[in-house]
């Protein structure tokens, strides 16, 4: 594997590189303005529209008062209003059906009246003083904004800045690579490194350049050779153990096959034995496989989380019921005594990894024997489901490896099972930031819970 090191160093690429980065520089100050003027615009908006409605309140109000100001009042004899108004130089009072009915108006002189039908002015008032008076409280409610912008406007520049921290990050390491100027020698050492690489374990195989001017090149590609191959040995790790698992219920049913090839086209028990065998090795392949499916999906990202708020107390009730109606050799107790927590979660799989916790329990729990469920708050604040069972336990020394695809421990090896429920359950609550807690002691039992993420 070698570089192209004419393309490396062209002037051309150099340059359009360094350009770009200090673009990409730019284009952060520019995004960081744009937000600036969209919250200052936003802001001024929002404080012009509720300043113009006070200015209208407060100028309805004075007219309203302007016209309360005159003696108002209903005559008991036919309901009719009466309003009497002081008019230079003498009073006049005027019988009028309905007072909202009066013509109102603001004239060129800024001054409002209001008239009676026949077009004789009722009430002339000035509209000049009360003018400054608003526009007064205006001016000091405008500078009482203005000043209150200031530490917001503060506040919401330390947020944006924040936020767009790493992304200016990204542009200022981009724009710094961009300017290192290596020489022949640097490109030459990078080229030798890795056409010598091997393949090897953790600690092998990885490339050392010796340079301390491309120490973080040397890092970061090997950081990335780490993660590869780690992945790598998990993915033949997996098939190879599903492929184990496989091969041991298609070699039982090749195996009666067989049996019912020679023998059992006339013998009636060999017939009945081949096709039970074959129906419960066929379920247990279907089970496997709808297993493996699951876990494949998750990986690839295709298993989506459809969350909604659930009621802890509600999920731990349901599987109590179905759990004694499914299981009839144990004995199922939920403690209600917890307290309840409502989390956001996806109801199937949060209840499908509680399930595959009961079955493990039920699996290695001898008959009659009781299984707890319960729920509650982890200090006050974490919520948590347990499943406690008074089964054959575990070894302190096989709890890391619970969660790992295919593990069974020895003991359980011979009974049914593939290895995979509790890999299945840690997905999901991975999913929902949760994670395990486990207390297991041998011929005791095993007490499993789920703490979910703060509320």
């Amino acid at each position: 594997m070698s570089l192209n090191r004419d393309q490396i160093n062209n002037n051309g690429i150099y340059a359009g590189k360094r350009a770009a980065s200090s673009g990409e520089t730019r284009r952060m100050s520019s995004i960081t303005r744009k937000l600036h003027w969209n919250w200052i615009r936003t802001k001024a908006v929002r404080s012009l529209f509720m300043d113009l409605l006070l200015v209208f309140l407060l100028a309805a109000g004075w007219c309203a008062d302007r016209e309360y100001a005159a003696v108002r009042r209903i005559d008991p004899a036919n309901g009719r209003d009466f309003v009497t108004v002081e008019l230079d130089p003498a009073q006049v009072t005027q019988e009028i059906d309905r007072v909202e009915d009066l013509p109102r108006y603001f004239g060129a002189d800024l001054r409002y009246r209001v008239t009676s039908p026949d077009g004789k002015v009722l009430l002339d008032a000035s509209f000049l003083l009360p003018m400054m008076v608003i526009g007064g409280v205006l001016t000091a409610l405008l500078a009482l904004q203005l000043l209150g912008f200031l530490p917001s406007y503060l506040r919401e520049d330390r947020a944006i800045r924040r936020i767009l921290a790493p992304i200016n990050e990204i542009a200022l390491q981009a724009d710094a690579l961009s300017r290192l100027s290596f020489t022949e020698d640097k490109y030459q050492v990078i080229e030798e490194a890795i056409e010598h690489i091997e393949p090897g374990e953790a600690g092998q195989g990885l490339l050392h350049f010796g340079d301390s001017d491309l120490a973080g090149i040397e890092a970061a590609m090997n950081n990335l050779l780490v993660r590869m191959r780690d992945t790598m040995r998990q993915q033949a790790r997996f098939v190879n153990d599903a492929s184990h698992e496989l091969r041991t219920p298609i070699a039982v049913i090749q195996g009666y096959a067989n049996m019912l090839d020679r023998w059992g086209k006339t013998d009636e028990k060999i017939l009945d034995e081949s096709i039970a065998a074959i129906k419960n090795e066929s379920e247990h392949m279907d089970h496997l496989v709808e297993q493996l499916l699951f876990l494949a999906r998750g990986d690839s990202g295709k298993t989506v989380l459809a969350p909604e708020q659930v009621q802890t107390d509600v999920l731990m009730r349901e599987i109590y019921e179905e759990s004694f109606m499914i299981d009839e050799k144990h004995r199922y107790r939920l403690l209600t005594d917890g307290q309840p927590a409502e989390v956001t979660a996806d109801p199937g799989l949060l209840k499908q990894a509680v399930r595959i916790l009961i079955d493990n329990a039920a699996k290695y729990t001898p008959e009659g024997e009781e299984i707890l469920l319960s729920y509650g708050m982890q200090d006050g604040r974490f919520p948590y489901l347990q499943v406690q069972d008074l089964g054959i336990g575990m070894e302190e020394s096989e709890l890391p490896r619970i969660f790992d695809r295919f593990f069974r421990s020895d003991e359980v090896r011979g009974s049914e099972g593939t290895g995979l429920g509790l890999s299945i359950a840690k997905w999901i609550v991975d999913k929902h930031r949760g994670h395990f807690e486990i207390l297991s002691r041998k011929e005791l039992g095993t007490r499993i819970r789920i703490v979910l993420p703060e509320r």
